[in-house]
């Protein structure tokens, strides 16, 4: 009974992350980098402030231009830095 349990906690796969943000850059090929701006309460203070950080993510093409509000879900690498698709 307990080798069932182990074997069912093995088939569960882990969700690929999904974040929202704008498009900052298009000067790569076939790359883009996306803002992701997060609202965080800094738990010292209690006060809520704006994070941002910064994303390469593949746009096969190009075809997203910069201001683009877009959504990139996260894949197996693509290059050391680049691990999203758009």
């Amino acid at each position: 009974m307990d080798n069932n349990k182990q074997h069912e906690k093995k088939e569960e796969t882990k969700r690929a992350k999904t974040l929202s943000g704008t498009v900052v850059s298009t000067k790569m090929k076939d790359t883009i980098v996306v803002r992701v701006e997060q609202y965080k309460k800094v738990p010292k203070y209690g006060k809520y402030v704006m994070r941002s950080k910064r994303y390469l993510a593949h746009d096969l093409g190009n075809t997203k231009k910069i201001g683009d509000k877009v959504e990139i879900k996260e894949c197996r690498p693509l290059s050391k830095n680049k691990h999203f698709k758009v």
